[in-house]
C-alpha cells in the first residue's frame, strides 16, 4: 500500500503564497494535532496511531498539493474523502491577516491513507 496525503488549496481567494502554504501546512498536520490538543485538554497524552498514519510517518510523509477553485469544491471533496472514511480536515483562517476579518475556509488534507482511496475522491483535481 502507498501511503500519501492530499493538501487542498483554494486559488480563488487569491492568498499570498505565503498565506497558501501556512494553510496547507494547517491542514496537512491537523490530523495528528487535534488529536494532540484534545488529548492534552483531558490531561492524556497517549496517541494511539493507526497504520497507514504510522506508515506515512515512518516512510517519508509523503504529501501531494492539489487545487480547487472554490469553497464548493473545497467543501464537496471534504464531504466525499468523509464518506468514504478517509481522515480530511478543512481549516478556516481567522480572517485577521486576510480577508478583511472574515473567517475563511481555506484549505483541507485528506490522508494520510491509502493513496488509492484518496485518488477515488481528489484524481480528477490539477496539480497546484
Amino acid at each position: 500500500m502507498k501511503v500519501k496525503q492530499v493538501i487542498l488549496i483554494r486559488r480563488d481567494l487569491k492568498m499570498r503564497r505565503g498565506k497558501e502554504v501556512a494553510q496547507g501546512s494547517h491542514a496537512s498536520l491537523a490530523f495528528l494535532v487535534n488529536p494532540l490538543r484534545e488529548q492534552l485538554a483531558a490531561e492524556s497524552l497517549s496517541l494511539n496511531l493507526d497504520a497507514p498514519t504510522r506508515q506515512w510517518i515512518e516512510v517519508g510523509m509523503a504529501k501531494i498539493c492539489l487545487r480547487v477553485e472554490s469553497e464548493e469544491q473545497l467543501v464537496q471533496c471534504h464531504q466525499a474523502a468523509l464518506a468514504a472514511g478517509l481522515k480530511s480536515h478543512l481549516i478556516r483562517d481567522s480572517g485577521r491577516t486576510e480577508f478583511g476579518g472574515v473567517p475563511t475556509l481555506t484549505a483541507c488534507a485528506i490522508g494520510p491513507d491509502d493513496g488509492e482511496r484518496i485518488d477515488a475522491i481528489t484524481g480528477e483535481l490539477t496539480l497546484y
